[in-house]
């Protein structure tokens, strides 16, 4: 069983940056794969990004593409959602959620969940 616990939320106007953290704990984390989901009001929730269990590949949805990066620490079992160039359309809630498969972007493949981290934009 794997517990995740997002942090670094928070208000910020259009073109700031914000860092996501997610800590892990209750399993073995370098087995993971580590993504970043987002839910906005009214909306389904969308992938944002994806790193490898090593740490060797990522991936992005073309809407956070050359604004967002991904990396993860294995040592300290967090993983890490860089935001740069902020939009309004960013606004959401931010999920961390690690897999053991291979697919990247469907969020039925990610088991566990954390809470969540609100992020908001202002124009």
């Amino acid at each position: 069983q794997v517990q995740l616990v997002e942090s670094g939320g928070g208000l910020v106007q259009a073109g700031g940056s914000l860092r996501l953290r997610c800590e892990a704990s209750g399993g073995t984390f370098s087995r993971y794969g580590l993504g970043w989901f987002r839910q906005a009001p009214g909306k389904e929730r969308e992938f944002v990004a994806r790193i490898w269990w090593n740490g060797g590949n990522t991936y992005y949805a073309d809407s956070v593409k050359g604004r967002f990066t991904i990396s993860r620490d294995n040592a300290k079992n967090t993983v890490y959602l860089q935001m740069d160039s902020l939009k309004p359309e960013d606004t959401a809630v931010y999920y961390c959620a690690a897999s053991t498969t291979l697919v990247v972007a469907t969020s039925a493949s990610y088991r566990y969940w954390g809470q969540g981290t609100q992020v908001t934009v202002s124009s």
